[in-house]
Formats: structure tokens, sequence, C-alpha cells
């Protein structure tokens, strides 16, 4: 059940964003929009809520519970950076705004870039180990929180895994733009 709740969450996401953006750039109508706007982050109050009384009613944790988890964490760490990209492409699309500037692919910027991205997903990991923590305190019984245990191994891993292939790579190996090595166009 708990499945669901986060898949029409994430639905919830994205069609409460759509329509306040809808409201702002197709009917012109700003309170509207950020009225639906404020109610993206409801979706995932909602999930956190029926996590919570999911455990606080006896359920052993399951790998839902974990996913809640870490969907929250990276709905929060990353859900500004999404609203401002969907933001962006429906203001160009409908109403006439600037083309979205692409995140850059070359040098030092990219590096940059991919460090921004990586604290963002240290953000994500922080809130979602803390919330797996908060849920094994609150079942406070070790053999229904094993899998939510288990869930902060994962999580580091990953986390782990994007800061070596990720913003390190391109710290130690950054790419260079193809015109420049060719020696075709001048630095």
């Amino acid at each position: 059940m708990l499945l669901v709740v986060i898949a029409a969450c994430e639905v919830g996401f994205w069609v409460i964003l759509g329509a306040g953006l809808a409201a702002r750039y197709l009917l012109r109508r700003q309170r509207v929009s950020t009225v639906l706007l404020v109610g993206v982050p409801v979706t995932d109050v909602v999930l956190l809520a029926a996590t919570a009384v999911d455990l606080s009613r006896g359920a052993t944790a399951t790998f839902a519970h974990g996913l809640a988890a870490a969907y929250l964490g990276f709905s929060v760490a990353f859900g500004p950076s999404m609203v401002r990209w969907a933001d962006v492409r429906f203001a160009h699309r409908f109403a006439g705004g600037p083309a979205p500037v692409p995140p850059p692919r070359y040098g030092a910027a990219r590096t940059r870039h991919e460090w921004r991205e990586w604290v963002k997903a240290l953000v994500a990991w922080a809130i979602a180990v803390a919330l797996l923590g908060a849920a094994i305190l609150l079942v406070g019984d070790a053999a229904r929180t094993a899998e939510l245990q288990g869930w902060i191994g994962r999580l580091s891993l990953v986390l782990g895994i994007w800061l070596l292939g990720w913003p390190v790579y391109y710290t130690i190996f950054p790419k260079r733009d193809p015109a420049l090595r060719n020696g075709s166009a001048t630095p």
C-alpha cells in the first residue's frame, strides 16, 4: 500500500507543479499559481504522514518504508531545482521566456556543476538518513526496522559512487571542449 502512496505522491508532485505553471503562464493567474505551487511540498507531508502512521500502527518496516525516506530526502533536496527547471521550460514554451540554459559541458564550470549536484545529493542523503533514524527510534524494535538500517547502507553506497563517479572524476579529469583540443579554436 505504501508503494501506491509513493507513486501517488510522485504523480501528485508533477500534476500540482504543472497546474501551478499552467495557471501562471497560460491563465495569467499569479495568486492561483502561487497557491498551487505552495501545494507541491504537501505531497511530501502526505508521504511522511502515511509512513509514520503505518509504522506507528505496528507495521514491520519494508522496502517501501525505506524508499519513502529516500524519496522524501531527494524530493526536499532536489525539489526546488526541479521546480526551477520546469518553470524555465514552461515559461520558454508558453510565455516567450528565454531558452533554458543547459548545464556547462566542459572545464571548471562543469566540475563546479557536478560538485553542486553532489552537495544536493549529500543533503538528500542526510535528510533520508535522519528520517530512517527517526523511524528506527519511533519503532524501537531492531527486528522490525532491519530493512531501514539496510537503506542507510544503500543510500551511503549510492552517495559514495556519485561522489567518485562525477565530482571527483571531473576534478581529476576535467572534460575539455573538443574544439579546443583540436586546435581549431583559440582558448
